[in-house]
């Protein structure tokens, strides 16, 4: 349950980062709300999730989460470069967060 609570910690996170691009510094109602409201809930979740696994580990596929999902829709939404270095390091974090999950024995 843990790890599932962190995963969707990891979502909201990408949430609330990619809705601080829409709420141009705090300036639009709604965006704002979800930046406050996602912001929030990941955190949250992190906290529950901590309670179980080890800190270490899951700040680090909470943060590791939130990067590669916050610069997908970066490639996505905002047409960012498909670099081969950039896609590189993004699939070096996911196999980092798989790596890190492979080694919790919870």
């Amino acid at each position: 349950m843990a790890w599932l609570l962190l995963l969707i910690a990891g979502v909201m996170e990408v949430v609330f980062a990619v809705s601080l691009r829409y709420n141009e510094g705090f300036t639009k109602l709604w965006p704002t709300v979800v930046s406050l409201a996602s912001g929030g809930a990941s955190l949250y979740l992190l906290i529950v999730a901590i309670k179980t696994l080890p800190i270490g580990t899951a700040y680090a596929v909470w943060t590791g989460i939130g990067a590669v999902g916050t610069a997908i829709f970066g490639l996505i939404l905002f047409k960012e470069s498909y670099d081969w270095f950039r896609l590189l390091s993004i699939g070096l974090i996911i196999t980092g967060i798989i790596g890190l999950k492979l080694t919790d024995h919870h």
